[in-house]
């Protein structure tokens, strides 16, 4: 992929990782693979996703064992699918807590910034695999009666996949 154009995708995935509210992690245990829903705190600058999460959970361990993960991001409105690949790193970190601190975080650790059960994972993505799909339903309805009509595969996104280095 020509600079520029490894450039735009990156900007894009990030802007695609800006926007998410939610995303899913998936960890690994010994009985497969587990995904649950995190807030996204991106630090771009420092290729950096934050999370805030807590001990009594299995997160911290599964990362423990194996520290490559998956962050899932699903923008709707946008209609961008995310995938991304890398290496996550959890530990106790009021300091770094106090940054991305939320009123919202106050129902989950009621000790605030310093609650012993609140810890911090630190995501590394290393590649990122993006599809983005039809701009509107509408869009969407059209690709599959043009599909029925002339017999040819509908343009939903399959083919607008690009997969980015990000380290």
């Amino acid at each position: 992929m020509p600079a520029s154009a490894q450039e735009t995708s990156h900007d894009c995935v990030w802007e695609v990782i800006a926007r998410a509210t939610v995303c899913m992690m998936t960890t690994r245990f010994d009985g497969g693979l587990r995904a649950r829903p995190l807030e996204p705190r991106p630090d771009r600058e420092a290729g950096v996703i934050w999370f805030l999460t807590d001990s009594r959970g299995a997160k911290d361990d599964e990362i423990d064992a194996d520290p490559n993960v998956c962050v899932t991001i699903v923008d709707d409105r946008q209609k961008a699918y995310l995938s991304l690949a890398g290496e996550a790193s959890v530990g106790r970190d009021p300091d770094r807590a106090r940054l991305l601190w939320n009123a919202h975080q106050q129902v989950w650790w009621p000790g605030g910034p310093e609650d012993p059960c609140l810890r911090v994972i630190r995501f590394v993505p290393h590649r990122a695999e993006l599809w983005d799909g039809p701009a509107s339903a509408a869009v969407a309805a059209f690709e599959f009666r043009s599909a029925l009509r002339t017999g040819r595969k509908p343009n939903l996104g399959e083919k607008r996949k690009v997969t980015v280095r990000l380290r």
